[in-house]
């Protein structure tokens, strides 16, 4: 990679993360998820898999974007959504993940009762 980073790499470490939480469940009044995942593209915060709204998946595959993080504290894995293969981590812009003190599942007021049965079970 080049220090002259453009919008087709893949990872762009020099990127800050969009926010504290996932960026489309955080438009809906009744938005919420389980873990984080951060678009090493551009920063996008968006939902795991598991989480009812899976926006990391849709924004990998609709901008085109392939390489996310796990923005959950502790962890630097990195997943290509294109290849569904894990990919070499490398440092990205801090911070590295949400606050300590946002436990999963997110945000805590608008999470239901039920949040269990409303996870995607994967594998």
């Amino acid at each position: 990679m080049t220090d002259a980073a453009t919008d087709d790499e893949p990872i762009r470490p020099e990127v800050p993360p969009s926010g504290e939480g996932c960026v489309e469940c955080l438009e809906l009044p009744d938005g919420w998820w389980f873990h984080l995942r951060r678009c090493a593209a551009c920063g996008h915060i968006g939902c795991c898999d598991s989480s009812p709204g899976q926006h990391a998946t849709r924004h990998a595959h609709e901008a085109g974007h392939p390489v996310a993080q796990s923005f959950e504290p502790g962890e630097d894995w990195m997943w290509d959504y294109a290849r569904n293969e894990p990919v070499e981590s490398v440092e990205l812009a801090p911070p590295t993940s949400h606050p300590e003190g946002q436990r999963p599942p997110s945000p805590r007021n608008r999470v239901p009762d039920d949040w269990r049965e409303q996870l995607h079970q994967l594998g």
